[in-house]
C-alpha cells in the first residue's frame, strides 16, 4: 500500500503540527534555561560552586514545569467535551486533534518521566559539588552545613532533598503501573496508582519553596569577580586579589565593564528564586479542580436502575434513568457502584441515550475481571436469571450507583460526515448502538446520507446484542425508499458450528452473514468507487489489529479520488 500525502496529511498532519510544537517548546526552555544559568551575571558565583549540574538542574526543571501543567488538560474532560459539542468554536479537524488528548497526555507523562531521571541526575552532583566546593567567602550561598558532609545528609535533611524523593517514589509507582500488560491484568492497580497525582502536586508545591539555589541580588553594586580590598586571606592574612579568569559566556559585567577589574561597592547578597513552578502549575491545577468538583456535584444523585437484562456471552445490558441527564449519540459515562469500590470509576460507552420521547439511557458491558464481575452479582443474584424488567412500583433494590458524564468521544462524529464507514470488533460495537439508535429515530435530521456498518465477532450469538435494532433500522429504511442509506455486513471469524441467524425477524441479517474476515482493502475500494472525491469518516472500536489495518488503508493511495479520514475510539 503507497502512502498518500495527501491523506497522511487529512490523518495526520495535525497531530504531528501538535508535536513539532511541543518538541520545539520543550527544546526552546531547556535551551533557554540552559544559557540563562550558564551565563548570567546573578547566577556567577552559584555557577562556579556547581558547575554544568546547575544548568542542567534548572533546564530540565523548565521542561518538569511545562510538561507538568500540560499533562493536567487532557484530563478535563467536561472541558473538553464542552468544546467538542461547539460546532461554532472548534471545526472538524479541531475535535478530531481531541481525540489525540490521551495520546497528548501520555507524551507529557513520558516527558516528565525522562526529565525527572535528567534533573535527579543533576542534583545528585549538585548535592556533592556542594559538600566538595563549601564557600567559606560567601556562606549563605550554602546548602551544606560545612565543608564535606555527606551529601546524603543534604538530601534528607533539606525541604527540596525529602519532597523529591517523594516526588520519585510516586512517579515511579505511577509509570511501572501504566504499563499496558497491568492495565490489562489488574485495571484496579492502575487507577489507584495513577490517582497518587494529587499527592505528587501538593509534594512539588512543597519541593519549590525549597529554595536551596539562590542568585546574587547586588550585581550592580558587586559585579561577579570584583576586588574586594578589606578582605584578607585567612591562610596567608594577606590582601586577596580576584582570580583572573573570564566571566562564563563572555556576558557583559554593569560596573567597569569587567568585574576583575571593579571594586566591591558591597558585599554579595543571595536569595532564593520565587517558585516559577507554582506560576508554571496553578492555572492548569485550577482549572482541574474546578471541573472535579463540577464533576464531583454532577455525580453525587444516584442513578434509578429500571432493568437488567443478562445478553448472550457475557454480556449484561442495564437500563436507567436521571433527572435533568442529557447526552448525545457516542458519548461515554463513568461507573461508579460503592458495593463494588467505593473510589473506582469505570467508562462505559451508551448504547442508548435519552431523548424527548424517553427519558432512560443504557449501557452494555462485558463480564471481564473483578469489578465487573461483581457488578454483575450485584445485578443479577441468580445466574439463571436472563432478564429482570419490572415496573418501577415492584422493583427490587438495586445497589446504589453513580455516573459521571456524559464525555465525548470520536464516535459523535459520525453524524458530521455525508458518508460514514463504522467499523466494530466483538463489544467495540458500543458506540455505534446509540448512533444507530438515532438514526432509528430520526435519521432526516442529520447531515449524514450513507453509513457502512462492518461488525466482526468471534461467536454467532454476539449479533444478537443488537440484532433487533439492526432489522429495525433496515426495516424503516427501506419503508422511507432508502435502503442505500444503511449498509450491514456482518462477519464471523469462527467458522465451527451454527452459521446461519435463526428466526424469521433475522432474515435481513442472516443475508448480510459472512464467515471469515473482512477484504479490507476490496471493501474500501468498493466504497470509493460509490462515493468518488468525497470525504468518507472511517471510525473504529476494535482490536489492535483491525484498528493498525484500517488506520494504514486510510493513509495510502486515494480510492477514486475518495479521502478516508480516521477516527479511533479510545477512552481518556
Amino acid at each position: 500500500m503507497a502512502l498518500s500525502w495527501r491523506s497522511w496529511i487529512a490523518n495526520e498532519g495535525g497531530k504531528h503540527i501538535i508535536l513539532v510544537v511541543w518538541l520545539g517548546a520543550n527544546t526552546w526552555l531547556f535551551w533557554r534555561t540552559f544559557i540563562l544559568y550558564y551565563s548570567s551575571p546573578q547566577y556567577y558565583y552559584l555557577h562556579k560552586m556547581l558547575g554544568l549540574g546547575l544548568c542542567i538542574s534548572r533546564a530540565s526543571a523548565s521542561v518538569l514545569n511545562l510538561n507538568s501543567s500540560l499533562v493536567l488538560l487532557p484530563m478535563c474532560r467536561s472541558m473538553l467535551t464542552c468544546l467538542r459539542g461547539s460546532h461554532k468554536l472548534m471545526s472538524r479537524k479541531g475535535r478530531r486533534l481531541m481525540d489525540k488528548s490521551k495520546t497528548f497526555h501520555m507524551a507529557c507523562g513520558i516527558a516528565i518521566c525522562v526529565f525527572s531521571v535528567v534533573h535527579v541526575s543533576a542534583h545528585l552532583v549538585n548535592a556533592l559539588s556542594f559538600s566538595v566546593r563549601y564557600s567559606e567567602e560567601f556562606p549563605s550561598l550554602n546548602v551544606a552545613r560545612h565543608r564535606g558532609e555527606d551529601p546524603r545528609i543534604i538530601i534528607l535533611t533539606t525541604v527540596p532533598g525529602v519532597t523529591g524523593v517523594l516526588m520519585v517514589l510516586i512517579l515511579f509507582l505511577m509509570f511501572t503501573a501504566s504499563s499496558y500488560c497491568i492495565r490489562v491484568s489488574n485495571y484496579e492497580i492502575f487507577w489507584y496508582t495513577h490517582n497518587l497525582f494529587i499527592v505528587f502536586y501538593v509534594v512539588l508545591l512543597v519541593h519549590a519553596i525549597g529554595g536551596a539555589l539562590k542568585y546574587q541580588t547586588n550585581v550592580d553594586t558587586h559585579p561577579p569577580g570584583c576586588f574586594r580590598p578589606n578582605r584578607t586571606d585567612s591562610k596567608t592574612g594577606s590582601s586577596a586579589h580576584p582570580e583572573q579568569e573570564p566571566v562564563l559566556g563572555g556576558s557583559e559585567l554593569p560596573v567597569g565593564g569587567d568585574g576583575f577589574n571593579s571594586i566591591c561597592k558591597e558585599e554579595a547578597r543571595f536569595q532564593a528564586h520565587f517558585p516559577e513552578t507554582w506560576l508554571w502549575v496553578s492555572g492548569p491545577l485550577c482549572l482541574y479542580c474546578a471541573e472535579r468538583l463540577y464533576r464531583y456535584v454532577r455525580s453525587s444523585t444516584p442513578v434509578t436502575i429500571v432493568s437488567v437484562v443478562s445478553h448472550p456471552c457475557n454480556v449484561i445490558e442495564v437500563r436507567m434513568v436521571k433527572n435533568s441527564f442529557k447526552a448525545r449519540p457516542g458519548q461515554y459515562i463513568v461507573l461508579n457502584c460503592p458495593s463494588v469500590s467505593s473510589l473506582e470509576g469505570h467508562p462505559f460507552t451508551l448504547t442508548a441515550c435519552p431523548t424527548e420521547r424517553k427519558a432512560t439511557f443504557g449501557i452494555h458491558l462485558r463480564v471481564v475481571g473483578d469489578w465487573t464481575e461483581r457488578f454483575t452479582e450485584l445485578l443479577l443474584p441468580d445466574p439463571s436469571m436472563d432478564s429482570e424488567i419490572l415496573p418501577i412500583v415492584n422493583q427490587r433494590r438495586y445497589p446504589k450507583l453513580y455516573i459521571d458524564g456524559p464525555f465525548g468521544s470520536p464516535s459523535e462524529e459520525v453524524f458530521n460526515y455525508e458518508v460514514s464507514l463504522c467499523v466494530a470488533g466483538g463489544i467495540g460495537v458500543t458506540p455505534f448502538a446509540s448512533v444507530l439508535n438515532a438514526l432509528l429515530d430520526e435519521w432526516q435530521r442529520y447531515k449524514l446520507r450513507r453509513i457502512y456498518f462492518i461488525w466482526v465477532c468471534r461467536e454467532l450469538q454476539s449479533f444478537y446484542w443488537f440484532a433487533d435494532l439492526l432489522c429495525a433500522l433496515h426495516q424503516k429504511l427501506w419503508q422511507d425508499n432508502r435502503p442505500d442509506y444503511f449498509n450491514i455486513q456482518l462477519y464471523l471469524s469462527n467458522a465451527e458450528g451454527l452459521q446461519n441467524m435463526s428466526g424469521e425477524r433475522y432474515r435481513a441479517l442472516s443475508s448480510r452473514l459472512l464467515i471469515g474476515r473482512p477484504r479490507w482493502k476490496l471493501l474500501f475500494e468498493e466504497i470509493g468507487k460509490a462515493n468518488k472525491h468525497k470525504r468518507v469518516g472511517v471510525f473504529c472500536c476494535g482490536p489492535k489489529g483491525i484498528s493498525k489495518t484500517l488506520h494504514k488503508l486510510c493513509n495510502s493511495n486515494h480510492f477514486f479520488g475518495t479521502t478516508f479520514e480516521y477516527n479511533k475510539e479510545s477512552f481518556s
